[in-house]
């Protein structure tokens, strides 16, 4: 990369985290203002209050996910390993898959959790694999398609690596696309219209993978589905590292599963039944 455009990039970084600060800082101030305008127990019983701020709150969820990718994608990529601890690779992922349950229900999509052992403990920064693993059922969600909608994870361990394999029975990706699945955010062209994102989901996801250590593997085929398969180094650290404070905990209040999911939702998901 030339002198230039290495400065080009690093001056478009700066105006990215900018922006997400400032949206991010917005976004707290709108979060507030709404709690106190239709705070959970007049929701609760006002159906037309609960609906109204629903279209309020997942609008909010999808500015500050946007604020969080913006933010994300803007910064130097982590060095592997900084910021990882022994954890629960099995939990962490029941854990999302059973958060996201409701949320799928709502969309008619049922989902499925696999794995041969009941716990392992592995390197990771549980946060970050929680992000992927929203990012990917967020994609799953949004390209279900109809019929049979099923989006399942399996954690596989093996002796080197231990894999999460997400499966879809969407529309899948022609294979004139695979190759360029991850530059999507760089192709105007190709980005989904609103309410999705700017295609910066999948290059994320490869991104957190890397700083594990691991990679990201993307396989489809037309009206079958897309499986991503996430290699994970099976291995511990032997002390804590540090971690910075997450992007989601810098705006007003928020549900992390729901941010993730926030542009394939319907508004009812941001109902207060839903938010409690």
């Amino acid at each position: 990369m030339s002198a230039e455009l290495f400065h080009q990039d690093e001056q478009m970084s700066e105006v990215l985290q900018q922006v997400s600060s400032q949206l991010r800082l917005s976004l707290g101030n709108i979060h507030s203002a709404l709690t106190r305008l239709a705070p959970p127990d007049i929701r609760d019983e006002e159906r037309e209050t609960d609906l109204n701020a629903a279209v309020l709150c997942q609008s909010y969820y999808r500015i500050l996910r946007l604020a969080n990718n913006l933010a994300d994608a803007s910064e130097p990529e982590r060095p592997a390993d900084t910021g990882l601890v022994n954890d629960d690779i099995v939990e962490i992922c029941r854990s999302v898959m059973d958060r996201a349950q409701t949320p799928a229900g709502l969309v008619g999509i049922q989902l499925d959790f696999r794995c041969g052992k009941e716990s392992h403990i592995i390197a990771v920064d549980s946060e970050r694999i929680e992000r992927l693993l929203l990012n990917l059922l967020s994609n799953s969600f949004k390209f279900i398609g109809t019929g049979d909608k099923r989006v399942s994870l399996e954690v596989r361990v093996e002796s080197g690596y231990v894999y999460l394999i997400l499966s879809d029975t969407g529309r899948g990706i022609p294979p004139h696309l695979l190759d360029t699945v991850f530059d999507r955010c760089r192709q105007p062209g190709r980005l989904d219209p609103p309410p999705h994102g700017l295609g910066l989901g999948l290059p994320i996801c490869q991104r957190i993978a890397r700083e594990h250590g691991g990679s990201l593997a993307l396989a489809s085929e037309v009206g079958k589905g897309t499986t991503v398969t996430v290699s994970l180094p099976n291995r511990r650290v032997p002390q804590r590292l540090g971690t910075a404070l997450p992007l989601v905990e810098l705006s007003g209040g928020f549900n992390r599963t729901l941010v993730e999911l926030s542009d394939v939702l319907p508004k009812q998901a941001f109902t207060q039944k839903y938010l409690d």
